[in-house]
């Protein structure tokens, strides 16, 4: 396997969400724009991922060559992010987003596939991969953080730009694995779609986005109005993603003991918490850096099970779009629309009554978790 190229992928494709998730509201904010308006315009990528994985996943299906339309898909973000620089109208900048993002989103679920077939089944050292993606989300959230304070937050698409010209580079270097032989013949896809522990499964991810919602799209901006500076900011959002590294080296253990399905229950009951005490305490730093520790379980537990639990519902030639189902349905619809009610809802209701609305989503997410995901789908259908 080739351990140190899969890493620098996942390394630099997470290093730019460190750039984008908790600095370009701020960036938009800086622009002029609304809070409904930045709901809005970070919808679009959330928007995109609901359909260009998909596409491009059922090419890759097809196809078989994953790493071409990762190349394709890195390079032509690439390309198309310049736009940002020239741009500043609200249907310009949107146009530009939407653009961008479609090719973006189109990477990461082919290179998950990917992944998987170097990992030849051993799905529990996924997370020792996937880790290097989070040690690159601390590295650009801290040190963009403490530029963002000194040079404002234009300093940011400059950063973007770098990172993504970075994930090209590094989607050159891994080839695509030699394709496995099928033992069997396996069933449409549309029925696995149709067993309820699947439908199940995109529900709680759904949900889950959806209530993560307000924090990526404003978790920032609303700190920086409790008081805090950039760069507290940026060691905040730090602190989050080092939980979430630790939880991945020792995730091969949980899911071996504990099975995925009792893993994402686990998951989701703390992630509610989570958002309640970002709610109800953000003036106390102490319980801001408690919520922060929580999204070892919040994102790094719930997205290795949430993975696991795809490659065994997803055999065979359905891997791509089992994995662009997930990105699609969870990250794209669901944090689509929690970006938007969060947008509206920001200077209506409040911070406090968002952040609580995104805990009572989540514990939805959890009852439909308990009542009806498994861990294996009946072998007729799986």
């Amino acid at each position: 396997m080739p351990y140190w190229r899969l890493s620098s992928f996942y390394l630099f494709y997470f290093a730019a969400l460190g750039v984008l998730v908790p600095y370009w509201g701020l960036y938009l904010k800086d622009l002029g724009y609304s809070a409904a308006q930045i709901g809005e315009l970070l919808a679009i990528p959330m928007a995109t991922k609901f359909l260009a994985p998909y596409l491009w996943g059922w090419l890759g299906d097809r196809l078989g060559r994953r790493m071409a339309i990762v190349r394709l898909g890195t390079f032509l973000t690439l390309v198309v992010f310049t736009a940002i620089f020239w741009v500043r109208g609200y249907w310009e900048l949107a146009a530009a987003m939407a653009l961008f993002s479609f090719f973006w989103n189109a990477v990461l679920p082919q290179f998950e596939a990917v992944t998987f077939r170097y990992l030849h089944g051993q799905v529990s050292r996924y997370a020792r991969v996937r880790l290097w993606g989070s040690v690159g989300f601390i590295l650009t959230v801290v040190a963009v953080g403490m530029a963002v304070d000194r040079w404002g937050p234009g300093v940011t698409p400059v950063a973007l730009m770098a990172v993504f010209g970075s994930i090209w580079i590094a989607s050159l270097t891994v080839a695509d694995p030699q394709a496995e032989a099928l033992h069997h013949r396996p069933s449409p896809i549309g029925g696995v779609l149709r067993q309820p522990a699947v439908i199940a499964f995109f529900v709680v991810c759904f949900l889950l986005q959806a209530g993560h919602a307000a924090y990526y799209s404003f978790y920032s901006i609303y700190m920086e109005e409790t008081g805090y500076s950039k760069t507290w900011i940026g060691q905040l959002w730090s602190v989050g993603v080092l939980a979430e590294v630790g939880i991945f080296l020792v995730m091969h253990r949980l899911l071996d003991r504990f099975g995925a399905r009792r893993v994402l229950i686990a998951s989701l009951a703390l992630a509610a918490l989570r958002w309640l005490l970002i709610a109800l305490f953000p003036q106390y730093l102490a319980v801001l850096l408690a919520a922060q520790t929580l999204h070892a379980a919040s994102f790094g537990t719930f997205h290795a099970a949430a993975i696991h639990l795809v490659h065994h519902y997803f055999v065979g030639p359905h891997q791509g779009r089992g994995q662009a189902l997930y990105s699609a349905l969870s990250f794209g619809a669901g944090g689509a629309l929690g970006s938007l009610a969060s947008g509206y809802l920001w200077d209506g209701a409040g911070p406090a009554f968002t952040f609580l609305l995104a805990a009572a989503v989540t514990a939805l997410a959890l009852g439909v978790s308990w009542k009806w995901v498994r861990d294996e789908l009946p072998a007729a259908e799986a």
